[in-house]
């Protein structure tokens, strides 16, 4: 599996860097933080 250096948030817009803890689960991550997580339905246009 090819590792992805960075992402958008889907709530913030900001880029996000790949993180070990997001080793195994990379693919569905979707947020950079647990503040976005519960913002989630605040999407930034």
């Amino acid at each position: 599996m090819k590792r992805q250096d960075s992402k958008i948030c889907v709530v913030c817009k900001r880029p996000m860097t790949w993180r070990r803890k997001w080793s195994k689960t990379w693919d569905q991550v979707k947020y950079c933080s647990d503040a976005c997580r519960r913002n989630k339905n605040r999407v930034a246009r």
